[in-house]
């Protein structure tokens, strides 16, 4: 069931992405120096589509990087948490190990 809805999902969003990139499949100029346009060295000719995929790939690869910052801390806070279980899980069974050794006989002379 979850992978017929994840397919129920996918399908339409592929073709609206195929049916966009055919759509705008003009050539467009890029340029990458913004303060000299009109330098032929910094031009990129280049569909339309391909623009807009590449600044969509740029776009959620940017978004994880800064979700990814943002939640060190809770990152850091697990890592200690987890160090803290350990550590009481090995004094929990160092306690077990003592209560099960024999009590000590008190000999008095």
């Amino acid at each position: 069931m979850k992978t017929f809805l994840k397919w129920l999902i996918l399908i339409p969003i592929a073709v609206v992405i195929i049916a966009f990139a055919i759509v705008n499949r003009q050539v467009v100029p890029v340029v990458l120096d913004p303060f000299g346009a009109e330098a032929a060295s910094q031009r990129v000719e280049t569909p339309l589509f391909f623009v807009m995929f590449a600044c969509a790939m740029l776009g959620v690869v940017a978004g994880g990087v800064a979700t990814w910052f943002s939640q060190g801390r809770h990152r850091r806070a697990l890592r200690d948490a987890r160090a803290d279980v350990e550590h009481l899980r090995a004094e929990a069974d160092r306690m077990r190990n003592l209560s099960s050794l024999p009590a000590p006989v008190n000999r008095t002379l």
